[in-house]
């Protein structure tokens, strides 16, 4: 398996090291022939070839077997005109990573909440608010006098179908129960869109158990009633909100896994940004892109069909687990002692001596 390593900006370089030999170890251990190739994307590529992400590094995306994406610092870029490209949007435009796949799962001794939480969150990651993806050409926001900002949301059929359909299918192998998310009291035309076309596909799932919420009472139902929710499908900007929402309720932002997937295509990448004020301090916590490459390894052994990659995802999950439950072998952002090489030493350890890796 060979996966394209992007390390980013600000700690992305630190964190995706860690990953790097998080992979590595359980490599060792279950032989699965990885093989990296890394390139320069952000502010290094942008000072070395005049763009934050080369056309070189786009053409080996379909060439690779999966793609380790650090966190950028998009919001420092220089215009797209100037060279400026936000990593993660292209990627997901141009090859139609088009659902974002967040799991929230509480952490004995991190968590806030009362009740334990358990649940996936399945973003539509190519249109909506989102003004920087959602035109053929231009952006999806102007401004048509100096004191007016405008704003197009875009909402397509085929989006929300193929959305729509991912969540379904992961909640088949989960509690299988299905929350539709939207504001269609207000926003009417396009989440009605996007409801009528998930109650179509819930119709081709009469196993799955389908609801619809309106985001407002999601987000608070996430901090009061957290285990009513299995499998949430929504639209790109409220699933981004909501998720944020949840992994910090469940422990922590940088406790999250992530992964774009497309038909053909995943792409890990850590939930959180790109942390510019603690870059270099090697004190970050890597728990989220460690665990997003955990999920690429799974994407990967489910679609190859390799039981490898499958017991390697699980493998390196359970060590982060085991590592998070104790209190001695923290990062520091979340009430331990340890640095960013420190506790990917402390899962290494923790995967070598493991009894078995089993799915």
């Amino acid at each position: 398996m060979k996966i394209l390593v992007l390390p980013g900006d600000g700690i992305g370089p630190e964190i995706t090291g860690a990953t790097l030999d998080v992979l590595e170890t359980v490599d060792k251990r279950l032989g699965l022939g990885l093989a990296y190739e890394t390139h320069d994307i952000g502010l290094a590529s942008l000072a070395a070839s005049g763009t934050t992400l080369p056309d070189a590094v786009l053409r080996r995306v379909p060439l690779v077997d999966g793609v380790l994406l650090g966190p950028v610092s998009h919001y420092e870029y220089p215009p797209r005109a100037e060279g400026g490209i936000n990593p993660s949007a292209e990627l997901r435009t141009t090859f139609e990573l088009f659902a974002n796949v967040r799991p929230c799962r509480s952490r004995p001794g991190l968590s806030v909440l009362r009740t334990p939480m358990d649940l996936v969150i399945v973003r539509e990651n190519t249109e909506g608010f989102y003004s920087d993806r959602n035109m053929y050409a231009g952006s999806g926001e102007f401004m048509p006098d100096p004191d007016l900002a405008l704003s197009v949301r875009k909402v397509s059929a085929r989006a929300s179908a193929r959305v729509a359909r991912a969540a379904f299918e992961l909640a088949r192998g989960r509690r299988r129960k299905v929350t539709a998310v939207h504001k269609a009291n207000v926003v009417k035309l396009s989440d009605g869109l996007f409801l009528r076309e998930v109650r179509k596909v819930a119709a081709e799932f009469p196993d799955i158990q389908f609801d619809e919420l309106i985001v407002d009472a999601t987000a608070a139902l996430l901090i009061r009633n957290p285990g009513r929710f299995d499998v949430v499908v929504t639209t790109n900007m409220f699933g981004d909100i909501l998720s944020d929402e949840a992994s910090e309720l469940s422990g922590s932002l940088g406790l999250g896994g992530s992964v774009n997937t497309g038909d053909t295509i995943c792409v890990a990448q850590a939930q959180h940004g790109s942390a510019p004020d603690i870059a270099g301090q090697g004190v970050a916590n890597p728990t989220s892109l460690i665990l997003s490459a955990a999920m690429l390894l799974d994407w990967r052994g489910r679609r190859d069909g390799d039981d490898r990659l499958r017991r390697a995802a699980a493998l390196i999950s359970g060590a982060v687990d085991a590592v998070l439950d104790d209190p001695a072998t923290r990062t520091r952002d979340i009430g331990g002692h340890l640095g960013t090489a420190e506790y990917a030493a402390a899962v290494r350890h923790t995967i070598e001596n493991a009894p078995e890796a089993t799915s």
